[in-house]
């Protein structure tokens, strides 16, 4: 049997998340040597804050914790949890074995969350960073999509029934508004963020303001410096003994509609790769189905939604856990935060990649596009036959029930028969609309269906997306790369 914990063996579960699906820079974000290299840079950033506002803390001490800050012993942190049932004060003991002469100092008027919550908000501002540019490049690939096929008419569905006509550029500017708005909000929450600081057991700053002998001012510094240090702009004013859970709350709402977006945008691929009319990738050795050779399965969209469903679940977590805080805090946050924080980035991560190479290879049909035009269009161009019959000095209500009587003959053809829609046939051969019978081809002309549709895109691409993308330029030109 593996040993407990031996993630790598093939005899332990490890989460699919880590090993099949999510990129190797937003796994090593929450990786454990990630964590713990920031406990001690945040260890060693108020240790010389606190040398700074006057504590005895020498040069040396400082220099000894910074040339220690990567030499971390796994193996003694775990056997001093094991020992001591207390993450944090395993890894002071660790830290301090490599660091001798600073042990005495490290952790000194802190409490956990020192380490822990504040390692956590860096963790979470540094996987929105990754996460940013990987949406917004997503934007760019479609926008380029929605651009070059602007004007390409294609059957609209509401209800999943045929509707008036629309392009495929516009659908397409459904799916990037969508984007756009879930790219502004993980900026806002990303901007947000404040650091917990220094702030004591139970927020109050107690311990460290005994520590500078009740000097008020040097504690509110040995704040501000941290929080400088870590790079936040702000710290909180108020904690108990952690950072307020509706910051997590923000942060994993905002992924969940994130996750909302891509489901909607996948599943209307998934709808239009049934009907031909477009398909995501398909490599050239992929294997669709192990029992039938000629399937095409949208793979990628499927795998999209699945983890979309999963992502959206997950804001409930840090919803519940929010709720029920009792005072200052109570532990039982910590093992179910682990998870959740993790797993959403994660999954957002995976979601991202995998449309970025989704739509990087939309294919397209316009023939099939096309032939579905024309076997609906006959019964929405009858408003414009009518109208044009009336102009050539025909009656309205002759003309309406002349076309009722052939487009109930045609339905028919096209239900009882299986047949093609011959509505615009049977309209050619009776003599009743010879007047118009020049005109069909230009009453037929789908683009003449599809309204302000190209104007649109083109608008809103300009004026809507291309400004939004401007500060992800440098970023746009990298490829999607999936994990399997």
């Amino acid at each position: 049997m593996a040993a407990a914990g031996d993630h790598g063996s093939p005899d332990s579960y490890r989460s699919p998340l880590a090993s099949r699906y999510a990129s190797p820079e937003m796994c090593f974000v929450f990786s454990d040597r990630y964590k713990f290299r920031t406990w001690r840079q945040l260890w060693l950033w108020l240790a010389e804050a606190e040398q700074t506002l006057g504590l005895p803390i020498t040069d040396e001490q400082i220099q000894e914790m910074k040339s220690n800050l990567d030499n971390i012993d796994f193996k003694m942190a775990a056997e001093e949890e094991e020992r001591l049932r207390h993450d944090v004060m395993a890894h002071v003991h660790t830290f301090g074995h490599c660091c001798p002469k600073a042990a005495g100092m490290i952790h000194l008027g802190a409490t956990s969350c020192y380490v822990g919550d504040n390692t956590d908000l860096i963790i979470l501002r540094n996987a929105l960073d990754l996460l940013l540019p990987k949406l917004a490049r997503v934007i760019s690939r479609l926008a380029d999509f929605a651009k070059e096929r602007a004007s390409l008419p294609t059957l609209g569905f509401t209800h999943f029934q045929p509707a008036q006509l629309t392009t495929v550029g516009k659908r397409c500017c459904l799916w990037i508004q969508d984007l756009c708005m879930d790219l502004q909000n993980l900026k806002r929450v990303r901007d947000d963020l404040r650091f917990r600081g220094v702030k004591g057991t139970t927020g109050t700053q107690a311990s460290f303001l005994q520590l500078f002998e009740g000097d008020d001012h040097k504690v509110e510094q040995l704040d501000k410096m941290v929080t400088d240090k870590a790079g936040f702009k702000r710290a909180f004013i108020i904690t108990g003994q952690t950072y307020t859970r509706k910051v997590d709350i923000e942060v994993l709402s905002v992924l969940a509609s994130l996750g909302a977006s891509v489901h909607k945008i996948c599943t209307d691929i998934r709808l239009l790769a049934n009907l031909k009319e477009m398909e995501e990738p398909f490599e050239k050795q992929q294997i669709g189905s192990s029992a039938m050779p000629y399937k095409r399965n949208p793979m990628r969209s499927e795998r999209c939604c699945s983890l979309a469903r999963h992502l959206m679940t997950l804001v409930m977590d840090p919803l519940q856990t929010a709720s029920v805080q009792w005072f200052e805090r109570t532990l039982d946050d910590s093992a179910n935060r682990r998870i959740c924080l993790a797993e959403a980035f994660l999954t957002a991560d995976t979601i991202l990649n995998t449309l970025q190479n989704i739509s990087e290879g939309l294919v397209v049909y316009p023939k099939v596009i096309e032939r579905r035009i024309r076997q609906e269009l006959p019964f929405m161009a009858t408003e414009n036959i009518i109208m044009a019959m009336v102009k050539a000095g025909g009656s309205r209500q002759d003309c309406h029930e002349k076309i009722r009587v052939l487009s109930q003959q045609a339905a028919s053809v096209v239900k009882q028969e299986g047949g093609d829609n011959d509505l615009i046939e049977r309209i050619q051969a009776d003599a009743y609309f010879s007047p118009i019978h020049s005109q069909l081809d230009r009453l037929l002309d789908p683009s003449s269906f599809t309204g302000r549709a190209s104007q649109q895109v083109q608008r809103f691409l300009e004026e809507e997306v291309y400004p939004l993308l401007k500060p992800y330029e440098s970023v746009m030109k990298v490829k999607a790369e999936l994990c399997l």
